[in-house]
């Protein structure tokens, strides 16, 4: 749905970004991250035509991006642009008519999106009134009030708790079964793990990496494994040799435990397992992948370290 080929921008000749590209294919949500100051803001407004690039250029559906395409766009800044002083349907119903929609329709999809998250008694409200949270749900609301095909969405997330959180999530969710395609730029790591198909990481205004949220996870892998087993400790301990590495235990009773353990010099997981097999009864075992939050760390100190190089 939207292609970014070779997009590089310059303020004041410092290089904001270099030479990025990237697909959102239909019906996917990727995610866009990178530290503070990387870049992704200046990129979801090239892709916006709110600035343009100094190099590269973004396709639409295979057509060279154009403003007739942004109807087709419904996008999320960051720094939330709400008018204080107007009411609830009045500010949803004005930006969805900027967006394409007649009065009528502007109205009835607000009455439906204003039900759908539990909220109708704010509709004569005005924006100043709202707490942050109430003001990112209408902000949310008119983003996706005329149903775009793409979603872009820059800290969608931020100031909402924990049960917002997981409202917004599942609705990002339903827009993907309907064949919906969003660009989405968090610092929640929990919910990159949990809705993202790919990421991207963009540090210092350069693609660091890019890929499944399985493959990256898979990428940064220790070997590190969690085994819990009913038996002897120090039977356990000293069946093991020097290929491998207790880093961690969690004691679930005399006799229960659980241990986080690194394979070295290229044990696999067989090997360890015909080595403690006669001393204890296994329960459970399975490989420990990185975070994405560990992903992110790992990938922005190692590009950092180079770039210091």
């Amino acid at each position: 749905m939207i292609s970014v080929e070779n997009i590089s921008k310059y303020f004041n000749r410092q290089t904001i970004l270099h030479d990025i590209s990237f697909s959102l294919e239909k019906g996917e949500i990727l995610g866009l991250l990178g530290p503070n100051g990387a870049g992704k803001t200046t990129l979801m407004r090239i892709i916006n035509h709110i600035i343009s690039a100094d190099k590269g250029h973004v396709t639409y559906d295979g057509k060279l991006l154009k403003e007739k395409h942004l109807i087709n766009i419904g996008y999320l800044p960051e720094e939330r642009g709400l008018y204080q002083s107007m009411s609830v349907e009045k500010q949803i119903i004005y930006l969805g008519k900027l967006r394409g929609l007649s009065s009528t329709e502007a109205k009835t999809q607000m009455e439906y999106w204003l039900k759908r998250f539990g909220i109708q008694a704010w509709k004569k409200k005005r924006i100043e009134e709202l707490s942050k949270g109430m003001a990112q749900k209408v902000q949310f609301i008119c983003t996706v009030l005329h149903d775009p095909e793409v979603l872009i969405l820059d800290e969608p997330f931020s100031g909402f708790d924990p049960i917002n959180i997981e409202l917004i999530r599942k609705e990002l969710l339903n827009f993907k079964k309907q064949g919906k395609s969003i660009i989405i730029s968090t610092h929640n790591m929990n919910n990159v793990e949990e809705i993202c198909d790919r990421a991207i990481l963009i540090n210092e205004g350069h693609k660091v990496l890019e890929g499944t949220v399985h493959e990256l996870r898979h990428q940064f892998k220790e070997g590190i494994y969690k085994i819990s087993f009913v038996g002897n400790m120090i039977a356990f301990a000293n069946a093991l040799w020097a290929g491998y590495e207790i880093i961690d235990k969690e004691i679930h009773g005399d006799d229960a435990f659980t241990i986080y353990l690194k394979m070295r010099q290229g044990n696999k997981i067989n090997d360890l397992l015909n080595t403690v097999i006669d001393h204890i009864s296994i329960t459970g075992i399975e490989e420990v992948l990185p975070s994405m939050e560990n992903v992110f760390v790992k990938s922005i100190n190692a590009q950092n370290e180079i770039v210091s190089e």
